[in-house]
């Protein structure tokens, strides 16, 4: 296979746009051009292979091929289905229409997509998607997939995690337009707060939490948590773990929106019992940092 062929094989993309070109496009219409390296080159000289890296943003694949044009197209393909774009949704037909909510990917909108690039075209940290969990019989798989955007999360379900990162990605942009009140997504991340900084903050339940034990029995600690997280301007969720401890308890964390991230590990006798014990482990850390000299 000669290198021009080996670099569209495979493709079909409108106006017989390559992977390369397609990204390229993509890249400068968000400020950030891709850059490729070489990684190495091995082979015998009739028979070479070239790695090469390529990074968008902070989207970064490698790809390999006897030439150096066909690792850059595997590169670039890789990236454009992590981002899941094509040429649809190349610069000549933006995703970010009506403020990034109205794109459509062969009549059906791509949520993954459109959630990465509003993120990239207002500054913010890129969507993170974690597998939760995976059950059901191996003909018959479910995955739960979390979206995480700055301070807010979503989980999505599907028989695939590339629908269950579908589905997370479709309730963030949801969220995104409930907490706009409009069509217009309008949200912005609440400011950075830093654990540092709790120390020298005069507020009130940050004052009681440092004059108060830690240690009175059926204290509701989530809404002591929730009362001082409103307060600081952070933000805290609970995860629920799917197993049991060794003993039976039921387990969830607490994830804490500071900088950097606070996460606290809860167990219970309930959900509820476990939510309240993580909240508690969170209120006694920031006790400490607030405290401390």
């Amino acid at each position: 296979m000669t290198e021009s062929h080996s670099a569209v094989a495979g493709q079909h993309v409108a106006a017989d746009k390559t992977p390369i070109q397609v990204l390229h496009e993509y890249g400068a219409k968000m400020g950030r051009p891709p850059v490729y390296v070489m990684e190495r080159a091995d082979g015998e000289a009739h028979q070479p292979l070239f790695v090469f890296s390529v990074t968008v943003g902070d989207v970064t694949c490698s790809g390999q091929g006897p030439s150096k044009k066909a690792a850059k197209h595997e590169a670039a393909e890789a990236v454009l289905k992590l981002l899941e774009l094509d040429a649809e949704n190349s610069p000549q037909n933006p995703s970010l229409e009506n403020n990034g909510y109205g794109a459509e990917t062969n009549d059906q909108p791509n949520p993954v997509g459109i959630l990465q690039e509003l993120a990239m075209q207002r500054a913010w940290r890129l969507p993170e998607y974690v597998v939760c969990m995976e059950s059901g019989p191996a003909h018959k798989k479910e995955f739960t997939v979390t979206c995480r955007l700055e301070t807010l999360s979503e989980t999505g379900t599907g028989s695939s995690k590339k629908n269950a990162k579908r589905v997370a990605a479709e309730k963030m942009l949801e969220k995104l337009q409930s907490l706009s009140g409009s069509p217009e997504i309008t949200w912005s991340p609440k400011p950075h707060v830093y654990l540092e900084n709790l120390r020298s903050s005069k507020l009130e339940k940050i004052s009681l939490l440092r004059r108060n034990p830690l240690s009175i029995p059926n204290t509701d600690y989530v809404q002591m948590m929730l009362e001082l997280s409103q307060e600081q301007g952070f933000e805290v969720t609970y995860f629920d773990i799917d197993e049991l401890t060794v003993n039976g308890q039921y387990q969830c964390l607490a994830e804490l929106s500071t900088t950097p991230v606070t996460v606290c590990h809860g167990t219970g006798i309930s959900c509820s019992n476990a939510h309240n014990d993580a909240a508690h482990s969170a209120l006694q850390y920031i006790k400490i940092m607030a405290t401390s000299k």
